[in-house]
């Protein structure tokens, strides 16, 4: 069992994504989950991520808290990277683990949560 896909087919994302708690759950019908190797020159430009620095998963879209009467469709999405967590998480259990905390991460910005505020609260 090595990567993204566990011997019994079902993947890495699947079984996070079935286990992720609420309020985070529901807010899993508003974000489309996208797995690509790495991220693009712009994704580390835009997000002030530094060679050397590694990025698991980036949310894209409108957090619920900014949506408003005149609000447009955009499509939420969030990126995991493949690449980087398969390369610092050879474990299948960590790699595991850490796309599970990288989706509650990253679902906690499409629910208005910043940085700062998931340090507190121990979803960094």
């Amino acid at each position: 069992m090595t990567g993204f896909r566990r011997a019994e087919g079902q993947s890495l994302v699947e079984l996070a994504l079935a286990s992720i708690p609420e309020p985070f759950a529901s807010a899993l019908d508003e974000v489309a989950i996208v797995i690509d190797d790495e991220p693009t020159a712009d994704q580390r430009r835009e997000n002030q991520i530094e060679d050397g620095d590694t990025l698991y998963g980036l949310y894209e879209g409108v957090p619920r808290t900014e949506w408003g009467a005149d609000w447009a469709p955009i499509a939420n999405r969030i990126i995991l990277f493949r690449l980087p967590l398969e390369a610092d998480f050879a474990d299948p259990e960590e790699l595991a683990d850490e796309v599970w905390a990288t989706v509650v991460h990253e679902l906690a910005h499409h629910l208005g949560i910043d940085d700062a505020r998931l340090e507190e609260l121990g979803v960094d």
